[in-house]
């Protein structure tokens, strides 16, 4: 069976162990789920440079790109920041779902319980 694509955002606190950590985690998640996860902190800092501006241009419009391509946007954590607000407009104007992990995981057990 073929996975959807679930986009992942959360407000990243710009540690990269944390982050990546946190990220690790909702992706994990979200597969258990039955998507496949997309999240572009737990590999575009590995060829990127973000203190470069191009670079970081580069990043977002890669971010964009996946977002766009992806069946449903999950916002993780329990903060909302302004990337957080962009990827869920983004979403909003290409008509892409926008949920949270939690709401997707109530909806995987609700399926579950129901079989």
């Amino acid at each position: 069976m073929k996975r959807p694509l679930a986009y992942i955002t959360a407000a990243w606190r710009g540690e990269s162990a944390t982050d990546t950590e946190c990220a690790v985690h909702y992706c994990r998640m979200a597969y258990e789920a039955g998507f496949s996860p997309i999240c572009p902190i737990l590999y575009l800092p590995l060829f990127l440079n973000d203190a470069v501006p191009e670079e970081h241009k580069s990043g977002i419009d890669m971010g964009r790109d996946m977002l766009r391509r992806s069946h449903v946007l999950v916002v993780c954590g329990g903060e909302v920041d302004e990337d957080v607000k962009n990827d869920i407009a983004v979403a909003k104007r290409l008509n892409i779902t926008a949920t949270t992990l939690d709401g997707i995981l109530t909806v995987n057990q609700q399926g579950k319980d129901n079989v």
